[in-house]
């Protein structure tokens, strides 16, 4: 369920007439993603997305949000585009909440991950870190290696409950995590999406048959990062079977790709691992979080954080960037 606040015609067609969007034809809540509230809406002049920020999001952070996703749009990126009112604001109210029309993206996001999809991907990050150079705003992670610790001590009084010794061990994981993370000044850093699961990136076939990127979308955990750490996000996301095990052909196939665009140096390589350690922990603990800290009943859907064990336990595992496939 992503249709957390309703809109009544009423309040749509007043909300509208800010807009040169023509006349509305269509209307509909979309069920998928679990942050905000989202509607697909047509109109005389095309399809767009509608989406009301839920109370998880700050709205202090929207203008970069929306401000990345328009800098990154103009330079070829393919994400939505933020569609301005007749005052040139993208940012408005509608029902009590902070709300953004964007354009849509034509594609589909890939319910099991094909070899094939990590090429695309990878060349489609490797321009939005590129592209994203220039953007002037810089806006830190909160859900970086700062923030992982806070986010453990919250899930110490339950955390055992999901596993016997689960926050022992990821006292220990964090330890060696923060031990070996590379310094800020060490590697390159810009503008990352930190988000980019197979659920945020949409697919069209090309000429060829083969899958293209045709749409990245969901840029509310965008922040200015380690790029090589978006690309260790994408590892954990996309380079796991169904069965746990880790595929290698695929890792390479989405590191390739990436090298092609921006070349990764040395250094980032190396890193890797440790980097890939650190996003697996990542998702680890706000799923952890949620599993724990959530009342029965509550909008936010809970994810299993044993997922992101196995995975932590994979990367721990894995000493070298080979091993990963870097």
């Amino acid at each position: 369920m992503a249709v957390y606040t309703e809109v009544s015609d009423e309040a749509l067609r007043a909300f509208l007439a800010e807009y040169e969007l023509g006349e509305l034809t269509a209307f509909r809540g979309i069920a998928e993603g679990v942050e905000n509230s989202n509607y697909a809406l047509r109109t005389s002049r095309g399809d767009f997305i509608l989406t009301l920020y839920e109370k998880r999001v700050d709205p202090k952070e929207l203008p970069y949000f929306l401000g990345l996703m328009d800098y990154l749009a103009f330079r070829g990126v393919p994400c939505p585009t933020p569609v301005e009112g007749r005052d040139g604001e993208a940012l408005r109210s509608l029902c009590g909440r902070p709300a953004a029309i964007c354009t849509f993206l034509e594609g589909v996001w890939p319910r099991r991950v094909r070899p094939e999809h990590l090429a695309p991907l990878g060349a489609a990050l490797g321009r939005l870190h590129t592209a994203g150079g220039g953007f002037p705003v810089f806006r830190p992670n909160a859900l970086g290696p700062k923030g992982w610790a806070p986010l453990l001590d919250g899930c110490r009084a339950r955390g055992d409950e999901v596993a016997p010794g689960l926050v022992a061990e990821l006292d220990a994981h964090l330890a060696a995590i923060l031990a070996a993370w590379p310094a800020a000044s060490a590697l390159p850093d810009g503008q990352i999406h930190a988000d980019l699961f197979p659920d945020n990136v949409f697919f069209l076939p090309g000429p060829d048959g083969k899958p293209q990127v045709s749409g990245l979308i969901d840029f509310y955990f965008a922040c200015t990062d380690l790029l090589a750490y978006d690309v260790a996000v994408c590892l954990n996301a996309w380079c796991f079977e169904p069965d746990g095990s880790f595929n290698v052909t695929k890792a390479r196939a989405l590191i390739g790709a990436y090298a092609a665009v921006r070349p990764l140096w040395a250094a980032e390589r190396a890193a890797l691992p440790v980097l890939c350690r650190g996003a697996a922990i990542r998702f680890l603990l706000t799923r952890l979080f949620d599993w724990t800290n959530t009342p029965p009943g509550a909008l936010v859907t809970r994810k299993d954080p044993v997922e992101y064990l196995r995975k932590l336990r994979f990367f721990a595992a894995a000493a070298s960037p080979e091993a990963v496939g870097a």
